[in-house]
């Protein structure tokens, strides 16, 4: 449509009007260039409801910097994107690979071991402390945050969206809503744990910031440091810090058990750069660049958040000769920026050379935005970026990848499951170990 139509377009969805900006130039130029113009996040009857308007990913002006400023901060202090966070990930990957060696090189589905590794990461980060696999209230927690992401990008998510009487009549948001309820019933219950052993000298996680937080701004007669941006703020990085990066790594096994000659040019680069072992350290990343292009390509390629999460401008705003009227549902359409033909060689296949020079040193491509990009880009990204190397890295040391057996290459197909995010197809895996 872009093609026929130019970089901004309209789309009308029933009575809802929404802008689409596409390719490389022209959502940079809306998202960096006049990012205050599309800083804010429009009307949207599903996620109003899911959210509340509160938290980081869905509230709006002033409530939104300050969760946002506190976020990054407080995530920071955790060792976001610093050496202390690392050995916390280097932990879960001795799990996770004693996990996958459960199966003794048998096929499985790596779909739940998988996000559970991911999404004990960050709830080290919230809650101070890491769950067991088999924790049976965790894999419950897990489950409902695979279902919503599932259940948000299906047409009667859309619907809801588009006509919000319908849907209420139809029920449509009921098992989204149950499942956020018992989300925050989780949360709640560990802010409240929290609270009763807060001591203001010993901050263990996020909550226990945001407790001390609370506790500097109770003389102010206005504060967004309120319970309910605590509860939507944590359940945003639950949720965020344990789909997206789960959801490319098993888009990574997927693309190894496809691309064998791919999988084998990687463990030769870590066999020559990490000592017999020694698990892999962010460090090791600039050593391995062949490594760290196949992790990029892997999240170019998979595309996980294709239309990416919609924008809206605060006030009328002029873009590009158009006038964009306030609160519009603007999409700066990710897809059409990982795959621009005019930045990208190959856009439509799996081809680390994307990210590699004629010499085989790793080249940054200022179109590679699978984290979005300016004010709304995605908070946890350094966190992702070292999880992603971290955990790819580690598992490709310990094992090769193969598809079941009676399965050849060619019947792995890269068609992905349609939700919030693009998910891989459901597939079986046997992890040999090297």
């Amino acid at each position: 449509m872009s093609e026929k139509y130019g970089d901004v377009f309209t789309l009308h969805f029933g009575p809802k009007r929404v802008v689409v900006i596409a390719g490389y130039n022209a959502v940079k130029e809306a998202l960096v260039t006049q990012a205050d113009d599309f800083a804010d996040r429009p009307k949207s009857p599903l996620f109003d409801l899911i959210s509340k308007n509160h938290g980081i990913i869905f509230s709006h002006g002033e409530e939104w910097k300050s969760m946002r400023r506190f976020t990054l901060s407080t995530l920071r202090d955790f060792g976001m994107g610093k050496k202390s966070l690392e050995g916390r990930i280097q932990d879960e990957i001795i799990a996770l690979i004693e996990s996958f060696k459960c199966y003794n090189g048998k096929p499985f589905n790596p779909h739940l071991i998988v996000n559970s590794a991911v999404s004990n990461v960050i709830c080290s980060i919230i809650f101070g402390n890491r769950f067991e696999y088999d924790d049976p209230t965790f894999k419950k927690l897990i489950r409902m945050l695979d279902e919503n992401a599932r259940i948000v990008g299906e047409p009667k998510a859309l619907l809801f969206n588009f006509y919000p009487f319908i849907g209420t009549l139809l029920g449509l948001h009921k098992k989204v809503m149950q499942n956020i309820g018992n989300l925050k019933d989780f949360i709640q219950k560990n802010v409240k744990k929290r609270r009763l052993e807060f001591n203001a000298n010993d901050i263990t996680g996020y909550i226990d910031a945001y407790l001390l937080k609370q506790e500097q701004e109770s003389t102010k007669t206005e504060t967004y440091f309120h319970d309910e941006n605590l509860h939507y703020s944590v359940l945003d990085l639950f949720d965020a810090g344990t789909e997206t990066t789960s959801t490319t790594i098993r888009w990574g096994i997927l693309l190894m058990m496809k691309y064998p000659e791919i999988q084998k040019k990687i463990q030769d680069e870590i066999k020559t750069h990490i000592k017999p072992g020694q698990l892999p350290a962010v460090e090791d990343r600039k050593k391995m660049p062949y490594t760290d292009a196949v992790i990029h390509e892997l999240q170019r390629f998979s595309n996980i958040v294709p239309l990416n999460v919609s924008h809206a401008p605060p006030t009328d705003v002029y873009f590009r000769g158009y006038c964009i009227p306030k609160g519009t549902e603007v999409i700066p359409f990710l897809t059409s920026v990982l795959n621009d033909k005019t930045q990208w060689k190959t856009p439509y296949d799996f081809n680390p050379n994307h990210f590699l020079d004629k010499d085989g040193k790793f080249v940054r491509n200022d179109a590679f935005m699978p984290f979005s990009a300016g004010r709304r880009a995605c908070a946890g990204e350094s966190l992702a970026k070292m999880e992603l190397f971290l955990f790819f890295t580690g598992l490709l040391q310990a094992f090769t990848f193969y598809p079941p057996p009676g399965v050849s290459r060619e019947d792995l197909t890269l068609k992905p499951d349609v939700g919030f995010t693009l998910s891989p197809p459901k597939y079986m895996t046997c992890a040999k170990l090297n």
